[in-house]
């Protein structure tokens, strides 16, 4: 059993040494996402709340398919409010971005509190491990974060998605150029 597990990962490295053009493709692309959410983080911004927007009709019109598919069942109502529910709130999104954005920020600078509060109590739970500080200080920098996004709300409900947006397509990029660049290598 082992041989047969380990030729199925060589044979996948071996393809994604063949593949290592795409991944730096993808990379450079992703970079260059990344420099033009830094450049315009207003224009970036709307362009997540907007893809949020969308993502949350697609979701929304899929759930109340999903909900009047299944006869008899008893949660079809339950489902079908969450559908409804999504669809509204991404037409809400689309046909008010800027409070959308303002909307999904507050979301994200609460997320960045609630975070931060776990990971800082969970990095008490692994004090007897190696490494348990750097639990901790992410805890710390999520509520750092959060802290960051009210002392300037709202004036950062027209930035901090894009340039959150910014951060991921970069290190996004720079992962897959490093990979692509270290199969090419390889």
């Amino acid at each position: 059993m082992p041989d047969s597990s380990k030729n199925g990962a060589d044979d996948f490295i071996q393809r994604l040494k063949k593949a290592w053009g795409w991944l730096v493709l993808l990379g450079v692309i992703s970079l260059v996402g990344g420099i033009l959410c830094f450049a315009n983080p207003l224009k970036a911004t709307i362009a997540a709340e907007t893809l949020a927007a969308i993502f949350f009709i697609l979701i929304g019109i899929l759930q109340l398919a999903q909900a009047f598919s299944m006869q008899g069942w008893g949660g079809v109502l339950w489902s079908a409010i969450v559908g409804v529910v999504s669809v509204l709130v991404g037409a809400i999104l689309i046909k008010n971005p800027l409070e959308g954005a303002a909307t999904l920020t507050a979301m994200v600078g609460i997320l960045m509190f609630v975070m931060g509060g776990f990971k800082i109590a969970y990095s008490f739970s692994l004090r007897s491990m190696a490494g348990w500080v750097w639990v901790l200080v992410s805890g710390i920098l999520s509520i750092v974060i959060g802290i960051v996004i009210f002392a300037d709300f709202p004036w950062a409900a027209v930035t901090v998605l894009g340039l959150f947006l910014g951060v991921e397509l970069t290190f996004n990029g720079i992962s897959l150029l490093m990979t692509g660049i270290a199969l090419r290598n390889a």
